[in-house]
């Protein structure tokens, strides 16, 4: 357990010694949407605390001048910033460390909180992680304030204990920690990197047609062999869609694709293990959570094996999910996913694809009807009548033989991160309690790194 140098404190004993430590953002009129500018001082919103340990993500931005009036919400490299509103704030919140490099201030928006440390008491990388931790997920639970709109405050940041050991070791057990983040961040950009390659070869095939513009034009079609050159014709008819390859046809989603809503009700088994593919799983890192039948209070959809999800919530946010079924647990799903199931001849990486295309999911997203902007839902019928380019068979199938692999290796590096980030999330506690020591977490690590 702690040692007798561990020293208990809270938030506002270790933030640095200046005016402007720990803040909320500017409120009300002092940030509107109006004052973002094309470049600039980048602005930190919610979207910006994503998984990664550090803000980032697509920046808006505001003027020097802007940023200049705003000095107060300013963050810089080492800060930690904080979600304060929001259902994040139910769920432990969100933190993100500023980053060095690229920008060296940053505004900090509304609905979020700045905490600048002193760097004589505390490392900020090691308060990141106290912020992961579940004690701090419990203590927001317990001490958020839910009426309207989740959040909490900056009286309930300053007043959230720390148990601090000596500052060389909150050093050694952020870099202890670190290096499995480190492992977890480079399979996300490598995931990140295959994935666009994917896309971008669908997209020069079917959408974009570019090989059968070359071949027209009586050029060698860019980045294919002659071998897949040859699959494709040299010219274009006219259909519902425009021009399109000869050959080719424009049919319903659903002449490639099948719906399947297998019901199942969890609860019904609550001693068996599911993986259960959600929202809220989808949006952490595309990782299903293991979760007993007891736990799961709602049906769910069974999804097999070789099947593509597709978020029927709010369909403008863009959910498509190649999920991984081990067969260890059955695979379960939201009913707020539709689970497509290629037909015969048709390839889980050709329908994951199709689905992911940024033109056809554009589509998609304006066939949802709803009340309200946070319960948009679009129709599964509706979807699988959605006109689609469909090509010869043997090109989809060349192409099935070149994607597939990828995306097996997208989904072998997901699983890779699911193993670092369990053990991860073992030693985080364990480490910051003082019940594992340094020594022994290195040899954990080493067996997984």
């Amino acid at each position: 357990m702690a040692g007798d140098d561990w020293a208990e404190c809270t938030v506002g004993d270790i933030a640095a010694p200046h005016r402007n430590a720990l803040v909320g953002g500017p409120f009300g009129s002092d940030l509107v949407s109006r004052d973002y500018v094309t470049q600039g001082v980048p602005v930190i919103r919610g979207q910006n605390l994503g998984p990664d340990r550090w803000v980032a993500g697509e920046f808006v931005f505001v003027s020097e001048e802007k940023a200049n009036r705003l000095a107060a919400n300013l963050a810089e490299p080492g800060d930690l910033v904080f979600t304060q509103r929001g259902n994040a704030v139910l769920h432990g919140g969100q933190v993100a460390v500023v980053p060095s490099g690229s920008y060296d201030r940053m505004v900090v928006s509304q609905s979020q909180m700045k905490l600048t440390v002193d760097p004589a008491r505390v490392d900020a990388s090691f308060i990141y992680y106290i912020f992961k931790s579940p004690a701090h997920r419990d203590y927001l639970r317990s001490n958020a304030i839910v009426t309207g709109v989740p959040h909490t405050n900056l009286s309930l940041l300053r007043d959230f204990p720390l148990l601090l050991p000596p500052l060389p070791e909150q050093r050694a057990i952020a870099r202890i920690l670190g290096t499995l983040d480190d492992k977890i961040e480079l399979i996300r950009k490598m995931n990140h990197t295959l994935e666009a390659l994917a896309a971008a070869i669908f997209r020069s095939w079917f959408v974009d047609f570019v090989p059968v513009m070359a071949k027209g034009a009586l050029h060698e079609p860019p980045g294919t062999c002659a071998g897949v050159a040859a699959l494709f014709p040299s010219a274009f008819v006219d259909s519902e869609m425009g021009p399109i390859p000869a050959g080719w046809t424009v049919e319903p989603l659903g002449s490639i694709i099948e719906l399947v809503r297998r019901v199942i009700e969890p609860g019904e088994y609550p001693d068996e293990m599911f993986d259960h593919f959600s929202i809220p799983a989808y949006d952490d890192e595309q990782q299903p959570t293991v979760q007993s039948g007891s736990e799961i209070k709602s049906a769910k959809f069974l999804i097999p094996a070789g099947s593509v999800l597709i978020s029927k919530l709010n369909p403008e946010t863009r959910r498509v999910w190649l999920p991984s079924v081990s067969g260890t647990h059955r695979a379960i799903g939201s009913t707020e996913f539709l689970v497509a199931v290629p037909r015969m001849g048709v390839s889980q990486a050709y329908v994951y694809s199709q689905l992911s295309d940024p033109g056809f999911h554009e589509g998609f997203a304006a066939l949802a009807t709803g009340t309200t902007g946070s319960r948009q839902r679009a129709h599964a019928d509706d979807l699988l009548r959605m006109p689609v380019v469909v090509p010869d068979r043997p090109l989809a199938q060349r192409f099935a033989e070149m994607a597939g692999p990828i995306f097996q290796r997208i989904i072998a590096n997901r699983n890779e991160s699911r193993t670092q980030a369990g053990m991860r999330d073992l030693l985080l506690p364990k480490l910051l309690s003082g019940e594992v020591r340094i020594g022994a977490a290195k040899k954990a690590i080493e067996a997984v790194v």
